[in-house]
């Protein structure tokens, strides 16, 4: 369903917080979206942006995704490998909801962007999917924070040897992009991906929940005919500082040599809605890692197998991994941690558990660690790996992937062990209103 269609849900289930009070994009809006974090707000009056509402939280727990998809949340990791492996070409309409209202005169200070925090270096959209094109894998979606540079530009981040920067590398010229603002939850899911080249996430989205394209009015780009708001526009081959910006890791990103984007249309709904991401929050933390546990299940399942795994925000929802195997050999636990590295490039550390450990509960992960691991046994260290740029700890240089040391803990039980030694006593279970009255 569309994101406006989400929030009218969200409002009926009891879910949406409405803030009436006028606000202000400058630290205020943020501040008070972070003091409600993992709530769905809405803010119904924009100081200095008349007609605008902005939407914070819409993917700040899993209950929405579930409550967007119709599924349970047990079922999001399973409708996600899916969606993955069984993608579904979305079709093309001749009109879409996102092009109601055309400007070709615009001045993006009039979009109600946020200006996140005093370390920021300016007002930044960190909730956008952007959609290109390579000229030999065809579309691809994905995300790249922009910063407010005047009317018509922003500075982009683009990392390198990803779909953006590879396909740029391949063309000369101004590159043709479109930045959409207010996507359906089943495309933020999607963008969030990392399928394999060549792989439309689109059509990945569209496996997901219905999502029809609407062709660009000045490219040949096609976007989410529901979205909010559409930014038409080029890449240039201008660069500028960009940063600092506060990341998934709340750390303050550095300052990096960035190109710059100049928009050429702005086209919107109707009494349109700005989503407003909070950089380090629970929506962007859920949003980056929740995705890519199918990855890292799948890669799992191809050598053990594997019955669950949780991207944890302990790890800021990056970098760290819980994976729940079926033990079937001795080395299963450590054939897990490799594979799970596999699954997701940018894990650090990864936890493996038996199939009676709750993976979303990080004090029986623990236990799990303290009575089955062994450290000279189980432990796994590669170092010098290629790693994370949002790592604050690794190895960073300027046009390079990141380097780090991964460390991976096998926490199942040893194989022929005696397995009575490894589990828990149960007590029985109990009427308590016999004993307590109510």
């Amino acid at each position: 369903m569309s994101f406006r269609d989400f929030i009218q849900r969200a409002d009926e289930s009891g879910d949406l917080i409405r803030i009436d009070r006028s606000v202000r994009t400058t630290y205020e809006l943020a501040n008070v979206a972070h003091a409600l974090d993992g709530k769905l707000v809405l803010f119904n009056q924009i100081d200095g942006h008349p007609g605008w509402q902005v939407c914070a939280g819409a993917c700040s727990d899993r209950r929405y995704f579930s409550l967007d998809l119709g599924i349970p949340v047990s079922e999001l990791l399973p409708a996600l490998a899916h969606a993955l492996k069984n993608p579904e070409q979305p079709p093309i309409v001749e009109r879409g909801p996102c092009q109601e209202v055309v400007l070709e005169d615009f001045d993006l200070g009039d979009l109600p962007i946020l200006l996140h925090l005093p370390q920021d270096a300016g007002h930044y959209i960190a909730s956008n999917v952007v959609i290109i094109k390579d000229p030999d894998l065809g579309r691809n979606m994905c995300y790249h924070r922009l910063l407010r540079l005047d009317e018509k530009h922003f500075a982009a981040r683009i990392v390198e040897k990803r779909g953006t920067a590879t396909a740029l590398s391949k063309t000369t010229g101004d590159f043709p992009i479109a930045i959409c603002i207010g996507v359906s939850l089943a495309t933020h899911l999607a963008a969030s991906m990392s399928p394999p080249p060549g792989v439309d996430e689109l059509s990945v989205a569209h496996a997901l929940s219905p999502t029809p394209l609407v062709k660009c009015i000045t490219s040949d780009l096609e976007v989410p005919a529901d979205t909010e708001i559409v930014l038409e526009g080029r890449i240039t081959r201008r660069t500028v500082s960009e940063g600092p910006f506060m990341d998934l890791t709340e750390t303050m990103d550095i300052i990096r040599q960035q190109p710059v984007i100049e928009i050429d249309l702005i086209t919107h709904r109707r009494d349109p809605i700005y989503h407003a991401l909070l950089p380090g929050g629970l929506e962007h933390k859920l949003l980056m890692g929740m995705p890519r546990e199918p990855t890292i299940f799948a890669a799992v399942n191809k050598v053990v197998a594997c019955t669950g795994a949780v991207i944890t925000p302990g790890g800021t929802s990056w970098l760290h991994a819980i994976v729940q195997i079926n033990k079937r050999g001795p080395d299963d636990g450590q054939k897990a941690i490799e594979a799970a590295f596999r699954g997701h490039s940018s894990l650090k550390h990864v936890w493996v558990v038996d199939t009676d450990i709750d993976i979303h509960d990080p004090a029986e992960v623990e236990w799990a660690m303290a009575t089955r691991f062994q450290a000279n046994r189980d432990l796994v260290i590669m170092p010098d790996q290629p790693g994370s740029s949002l790592d604050p700890s690794g190895t960073h240089e300027p046009g390079q992937k990141s380097r780090t040391a991964k460390m991976g803990l096998d926490c199942t039980i040893p194989w022929g062990a005696d397995m009575s030694k490894f589990q828990k006593g149960e007590y029985g279970s109990i009427d308590l209103s016999k004993y307590i009255p109510e």
